[in-house]
């Protein structure tokens, strides 16, 4: 099939062309910047989801159209409010009114767990807005779409906007970590991989208008996975805890009554957490320290 997929050059977007392609699919990649991961039978259309043409443009002769552009970092869109509103919401519109003028099969969208509760601040909002417009469409319209609600993601590629990545930047680098909630705080983190699996996975007609969850399968409270960085580091972690009730992000869940509810889909087989720590671990050290080189399993200095 040819795919179109609006954000694809971020965290999870480019994952998830990896995996499309992997699968033999011709993937179109619109973003404001080049992808640093581009494969060679992967197009490339440098642009913004708010312009009519390009967006036009990459939606024309589509198939599937997919949408991880926007802003996907609560703490941002809190203080970008109207760019989140832009790119979000009206981003969103205009992607389902290209899909819908060129008669798109499916239109697939990269929404969150905090719609379903009353944390997550305009983030949420716009996620919220955005899956409204979009049953709507296929009320109005006929257009066909997946929703997936995706959890708290980590892996590679990530940037300090990720919280796991973060954490393990700021554990390495200066031996503390600064948490905005309280170590009760409880998560259930997928992998990046894991989670462009199952996006893969949902490509499937039965997962026609249906709203998909896609989490980890490995609850962790916050404070024990510092536990769990600190003893892979084999050092003791300063953690200086914020308890901050208006940082957007929930304690135990972010769940509250809903009438609109959705499957939840994990894969059979995942990236461990402790594994997949190790892994961000070993990334950042290699960011650390350009001057090392990878030699069977160990980093070694590289030879003039």
């Amino acid at each position: 099939m040819k795919i179109t997929v609006f954000g694809g050059s971020g965290f999870l977007g480019s994952h998830i062309c990896d995996k499309l392609s992997d699968a033999g699919h011709e993937v179109t990649i619109v973003d404001l910047n080049p992808s640093p991961w581009l494969k060679p039978s992967q197009k490339m259309l440098v642009g913004s989801i708010l312009d009519e043409e390009t967006v036009d443009r990459a939606v024309d002769g589509a198939d599937f159209v997919c949408n991880y552009a926007g802003i996907a970092d609560i703490g941002e869109a809190n203080n970008r409010p109207v760019d989140t509103a832009r790119l979000n919401v009206v981003g969103n519109v205009m992607a389902l009114e290209a899909c819908r003028r060129h008669k798109v099969k499916r239109y697939v969208f990269a929404s969150s767990l905090y719609v379903y509760g009353r944390s997550g601040g305009f983030y949420r909002c716009s996620k919220q807005a955005c899956e409204i417009y979009i049953e709507n469409y296929q009320a109005m319209h006929g257009l066909e779409y997946t929703i997936l609600r995706y959890g708290s993601l980590y892996g590679p590629r990530a940037d300090n906007r990720n919280a796991i990545h973060r954490f393990v930047h700021e554990a390495m680098t200066t031996g503390a970590i600064t948490y905005y909630g309280a170590p009760t705080a409880l998560r259930e983190y997928v992998h990046v991989d894991d989670a462009a699996q199952a996006t893969l996975e949902v490509l499937d007609p039965a997962f026609a208008n249906q709203n998909i969850i896609v989490t980890g399968n490995q609850p962790m409270r916050v404070g024990d996975l510092f536990k769990m960085i600190g003893e892979i580091l084999g050092k003791d972690i300063e953690i200086r805890y914020q308890n901050d009730p208006n940082s957007g992000h929930y304690q135990i869940t972010p769940y509250a009554f809903m009438p609109k509810v959705g499957r939840k889909l994990v894969p059979p087989l995942t990236v461990d957490l402790g594994q997949g720590i190790l892994r961000v671990m070993e990334d950042e050290h290699r960011a650390e320290h350009p001057e090392l080189t990878s030699e069977g399993g160990y980093l070694v200095p590289t030879d003039d």
